[in-house]
Parts: C-alpha cells; structure tokens; sequence
C-alpha cells in the first residue's frame, strides 16, 4: 500500500505542483504581450492547481502513515517538517500575491486596452514584479522539497 502512495504522491507533484510552478511564468508573459483574457485564465488555472497541490501532501502523509517503521519516518523528521513548511510558504506565495497580482494585471490591461489601442509595457504594470519575485521564490521553494524529498537528509 505504501507503494501505491508513493506513486500517487510522486505523479500528483509532477502533474500539479510543476504546471503551479510554471503558469505564473506563462502569465508573465501575456501580460509583457498585453493579453488580458490570457492572463485572466492563467490566473484560474494556477489557482485552481495550487488549490490541487494539497493532494500531494495528502498522498505524502498517506506514504508516510504506511511506511515502514524501522525506517522512523514521521512529521518530526527533520526533511518532512521542512518540506512541509517549504510548500506552505509557496502555495501562501502563490494564492496570496501570485494569484492576485496576476488578476489585477489582467485588469489593468482591459482597462488600458479599453482606452487605448496600443498595449501597455511590463514595466509600467505595478503588478509585474510581484507576480515575478513570488513565483520565482516559490518555485525555489518547491526545488528545495524535491532536493530534500530526495536527500532525505
């Protein structure tokens, strides 16, 4: 049964966590090319993945409720409270400042196409670093949970 988890834990991270981690960086995109509509379903569609991500830490704790107790795995391991407060503080990042940052650029940018027809630079839009520098620091997070679930240290 262990396997099983394991295996579903695996493939949910790859499946969820890497489109979470990677949507962001697509949105910055439509936004430097003025596309709101895009940037508007890219914001949902890493809403709704970041919001997927918590079947990874239950088929985590499923592994880790089935794993084998010689080997003393548990929440007070060192690697998996890390890990864990690591995807807590991105998925944080991502629904709390990515997600919005990204809605609020998608706004911006109907407005202004609203107004006027050329497309509004990446630099002019207050939201852009923002959705830069959390998803950025979110996904650095999210290496170090695949180094530490790796490791194991």
């Amino acid at each position: 049964m262990q396997t099983l988890f394991v295996v579903l834990h695996v493939v949910a991270a790859v499946f969820i966590v890497g489109p979470m981690a990677i949507l962001p960086m697509t949105g910055l995109r439509a936004i430097r090319a003025g596309q709101p509509a895009q940037a508007k379903t890219l914001a949902r569609s890493t809403f709704v993945t970041s919001l997927l991500s918590l079947l990874v830490v239950f088929f985590g704790f499923a592994a880790l409720g089935t794993s084998d107790p010689k080997d003393h795995f548990s929440i007070a391991t060192p690697w998996i409270w890390v890990s864990l407060l690591a995807y807590l503080i991105a998925l944080a990042l991502i629904l709390f400042l990515v997600v919005p940052a990204l809605n609020k650029a998608a706004g911006r940018l109907q407005t202004s196409d609203a107004e006027t027809s050329s497309a509004p630079s990446a630099s002019s839009d207050g939201g852009y670093g923002a959705i830069a520098a959390g998803s950025g620091i979110a996904s650095l997070l999210l290496v170090l949970i695949v180094v530490l679930m790796v490791w194991k240290p």
